[in-house]
């Protein structure tokens, strides 16, 4: 049976036509939650805790129920320098280079830093942007680079997006819910209704995408 994919949450429902990639961090992690990625923040970045925490992340990666490294990445809008972040990003993805396992991405406004990266690291694991809300142009220079984009809170809440979703190619597109109120099947919809196709459509077109990135 072709299952929903989640590809982003924070929240296990444990739905039974749903697989629910959900977001773990090395501190708080929950053995029972049965796939899930993890890797460290750059909002949550603490140096006390680093080596620990790139400790266990490189421990967990090497189980087959954790099926990514992520969320990680870089935000210019936070306090923390973005230098520092630029090195445990790197530090992270040095770890999961040897696994060959996806990437999961935060990225705000550091877009041309997170592409350089994948060229210096010559990172060829599988990167996608969660939650992707920006416009044509950042899609295109993404998706050259051989990005995904995974799409959800912001397709439900700005028009704007629908038509960058309109254009992303089929096989370079995934769903998720992140942190929304809202549930997966609702963005399914959303994301159907916007490519003029149906939700079975969606779902085998998302499916197909995890199965070969997540292999």
């Amino acid at each position: 049976m072709t299952k929903f994919i989640n590809l982003h949450t924070h929240q296990f429902l444990n739905f039974s036509d749903v697989i629910e990639v959900v977001n773990q961090y090395p501190w708080e992690f929950d053995a029972s939650i049965p796939n899930y990625s993890i890797g460290i923040h750059p909002w949550y970045i603490d140096e006390n805790r680093l080596e620990k925490d790139l400790e266990s992340i490189t421990e967990k990666l090497q189980l087959p129920e954790c099926l990514a490294l992520g969320e990680c990445g870089l935000d210019k809008r936070i306090e923390i320098p973005l230098e520092l972040q630029i090195l445990v990003f790197k530090k992270q993805l040095e770890i999961v280079k040897q696994m060959n396992k996806p990437i999961v991405l935060h990225c705000v406004a550091a877009y041309d830093e997170v592409i350089a990266i994948k060229k210096e690291l010559k990172i060829t694991n599988p990167m996608i942007i969660h939650g992707f809300s920006k416009n044509e142009q950042v899609a295109k220079s993404l998706l050259k680079n051989d990005f995904y984009l995974s799409f959800g809170k912001y397709l439900l809440r700005n028009p704007d997006l629908e038509k960058v979703f309109k254009f992303a190619p089929e096989n370079q597109i995934l769903l998720e819910t992140d942190t929304i109120e809202e549930s997966i099947y609702q963005v399914y919809e959303k994301a159907a209704a916007i490519k003029g196709i149906s939700v079975d459509k969606m779902k085998a077109i998302v499916f197909t995408n995890f199965s070969r990135i997540f292999s």
